[in-house]
């Protein structure tokens, strides 16, 4: 009887042994689980809102079906060279425009790019995009993040052979309000610069160019009539090189 009894508590202590051991690993999972999906709904996309939110899209009135269609996407920088960009590019493409204040890593962005080229009906032969002097309340971190989709999203609107070019950031004047400072800018510019390059899309240095223009500021973000033709000028020059490359089988 002695001996059964023995034998009897060392199984008894044998199984909580392994109950603890179970609820323990049993706990760690539910730990990482739970560490996981935190760490996913922290990433996950929202819409922080400016106080004012636009979009300005332009087309041309009589397209020319024998000529390629090209895009520019962007904001408000885009939009102030882009009549120098339809002047340059007259006779040599349809040149549309769709510019607009909502940035990278908001999800409306994504949703707003294929709804307006649905309605244009058109797959354009170049997309030269710049989407960088808005969202100044989202991080660096959520820049970069969604930064692929929105490079996914501009090429799923280009035809075939179609070819993108990406144009970086201007820089901004000290007292710029809108939350943009030259360092973010620089940054924003640094990201996506590596993940164009590594997707092989050829850059229109615009910040560059506009650093040598620094007294062609009609505020402390956009450019005068001036300096948005000196843009104007190089963004239709890289257009007419994707033009060539991307007409290619």
């Amino acid at each position: 009887m002695i001996m059964k009894s023995k034998f009897n508590n060392r199984m008894a202590d044998s199984m909580f042994a392994g109950l603890r051991r179970n609820s323990c690993v049993t706990l760690l999972t539910l730990a990482c689980v739970c560490a996981a999906s935190m760490h996913l709904a922290a990433q996950k996309p929202v819409t922080i809102p400016e106080e004012i939110e636009w979009t300005w899209e332009v087309h041309p009135t009589n397209p020319d079906p024998q000529l390629p269609n090209v895009l520019l996407l962007g904001d408000s920088i885009s939009r102030n060279y882009f009549p120098e960009v339809k002047k340059d590019l007259d006779g040599v493409a349809n040149v549309y425009l769709m510019a607009s204040s909502t940035s990278v890593g908001d999800p409306r962005l994504g949703h707003q790019i294929a709804e307006f080229a649905a309605a244009e009906g058109v797959r354009f032969r170049v997309v030269h995009f710049n989407n960088g002097m808005h969202g100044w309340a989202y991080n660096e971190g959520q820049y970069k993040a969604a930064f692929p989709l929105f490079l996914r999203k501009v090429r799923s609107i280009a035809d075939k052979h179609g070819a993108l070019v990406w144009a970086s950031t201007t820089p901004v004047r000290p007292d710029a309000s809108n939350g943009a400072t030259n360092p973010r800018v620089n940054e924003r510019n640094a990201i996506a610069l590596a993940l164009v390059r590594a997707a092989g899309i050829p850059v229109d240095d615009q910040h560059a160019l506009m650093l040598q223009h620094q007294d062609a500021y009609e505020d402390s973000i956009h450019f005068n009539t001036a300096g948005a033709s000196i843009q104007g000028d190089q963004a239709a020059a890289t257009i007419r090189a994707a033009l060539g490359a991307g007409s290619k089988p």
